[in-house]
């Protein structure tokens, strides 16, 4: 099942439970996807466009729970985790760390570079290999230690 239609059943159900938190991630999500419909001018959005917005709301939220946490606003970083939770069920598993490790190295290989400072050709290239299998910030992490 698409992502776009698992939403709309979960939606129902959640209506039907009368689970009001994740009725409103759910809400969320699909406005979130709607808008995206909308700024492509209404073409059809893909699994890959579905998903990319998905993530983007997971990092805003994880952005979010990191303010909270600092701020000792317990109730609203718990919150904020059960809608990271929730939205992260929509998304395929991450990737392993060793196999983001293994299209890093690819990507170096395949770029040729040798220092940090040009860590961003390979970047790219491991980026596009991992797709939504891996947080940016992990990989950044991880090509740079590899570089170091």
């Amino acid at each position: 099942m698409k992502t776009l239609e698992q939403l709309e059943t979960d939606f129902k159900e959640a209506m039907k439970a009368k689970n009001e938190s994740a009725l409103s991630t759910i809400r969320m999500a699909r406005t979130a996807i709607k808008n995206k419909q909308i700024d492509a001018m209404g073409k059809e959005l893909t699994e890959e466009d579905v998903q990319a917005v998905l993530r983007t709301m997971i990092k805003q939220y994880k952005d979010a729970l990191q303010d909270f946490e600092r701020a000792g606003r317990i109730d609203l970083a718990d919150k904020q985790r059960l809608e990271i939770e929730l939205l992260e069920k929509y998304l395929p598993p991450a990737m392993s760390e060793e196999q983001i490790e293994a299209i890093i190295r690819e990507a170096i290989t395949e770029s040729g570079i040798t220092q940090i400072k040009d860590m961003g050709k390979a970047m790219g290239l491991a980026m596009k290999k991992i797709g939504g299998g891996a947080d940016g910030v992990q990989v950044r992490e991880l090509l740079k230690k590899l570089l170091s």
